[in-house]
């Protein structure tokens, strides 16, 4: 008797749950968002300037200027590191894919998802950004040696966050 009484149970419920199912596929099918419309005018938009990123930038700064960071990179420029400049040639490169995707194909072409008509732009600009981290702390090494990705990565952090606070 207990058993048929839980089975029953069970069947209920899993009919009012197949009707709310139903119910909200028919609200979302038929244009119920005037709930999230009235939540989206409530809604303030995110601040532009908050902590995260004033961190990262005063963090980019502060090791910018306490590690000599320009000097360093110009007197390994004139002692001719291949590294620095392999490194600086593939984040060109890394750095023009970006741009044909954001001004070419997006602003001018129109083309907002360039992921599907141009699978192969993505992981290259990933890939050549990737190889260039990898040359730029081969440079670097001899200077910081264990702080060199920690400083490389604060720097790329602060940059980022910039750029973010400027689009």
């Amino acid at each position: 008797m207990a058993s048929l009484l839980e089975d029953n149970e069970l069947k209920g419920m899993r009919r009012r749950f197949q009707q709310q199912a139903e119910a909200l596929l028919r609200e979302s099918a038929t244009g119920g968002s005037e709930f999230y419309d009235e939540e989206k005018k409530d809604s303030k938009p995110l601040p532009r300037i908050n902590i995260h990123s004033v961190f990262w930038i005063l963090a980019a700064i502060s090791i910018t200027y306490y590690t000599d960071f320009f000097q360093v990179v110009k007197e390994i420029l004139l002692e001719g590191c291949w590294w620095l400049m392999i490194g600086t040639s593939l984040l060109g490169a890394s750095v023009l894919i970006a741009l044909y995707c954001i001004i070419y194909l997006e602003w001018r072409c129109g083309i907002s998802d360039y992921d599907s008509q141009y699978p192969a732009l993505v992981p290259f600009a990933v890939s050549t950004f990737v190889i260039a981290a990898i040359c730029y702390n081969a440079a670097l090494w001899p200077v910081w040696s264990l702080f060199t990705p920690l400083i490389l990565f604060t720097q790329f952090m602060g940059m980022v966050m910039l750029v973010s606070l400027l689009g």
